[in-house]
């Protein structure tokens, strides 16, 4: 089984900084594209950042500027720099990533678990 398990998030007052990393574990052949979402109470699952394993990366206009995606292929891991925190950053964090378990299988879709950042005003 593929596990992702993110960590870093906390309590951060605002103008803060935290570095969320999420590291993909077990039968892995490939991984294709990682990403970051984040879930506010009330509100949808929206896509924050993400990075291809050619290091294309792609932003949510809300965190353009503060926010830095990247990756340790080698690790299988993804990180995720947020700086200049806000407190409408306040949300879930959740990793996602495509991924191929051996080379004869179908690219899937995996999630983790997630972790919460909360920016105080």
């Amino acid at each position: 089984q593929v596990q992702l398990v993110e960590s870093g998030g906390g309590l951060v007052q605002a103008g803060g900084s935290l570095r969320l990393s999420c590291a993909a574990s077990g039968i892995i052949f490939s991984i294709n594209a990682m990403g970051w979402y984040r879930q506010a109470p009330g509100k949808e699952r929206e896509l924050v950042a993400v990075i291809t394993s050619g290091g294309q990366t792609n932003y949510a206009d809300s965190v353009k500027g503060r926010f830095t995606i990247s990756r340790a292929n080698a690790k299988n891991t993804v990180y995720l720099q947020m700086n200049s925190l806000k407190p409408e950053d306040t949300a879930v964090y959740y990793c996602n990533a495509d991924l191929r378990q051996t080379i004869a299988t179908d690219v899937l879709n995996y999630w983790g678990k997630g972790t919460l950042v909360t920016v105080s005003s």
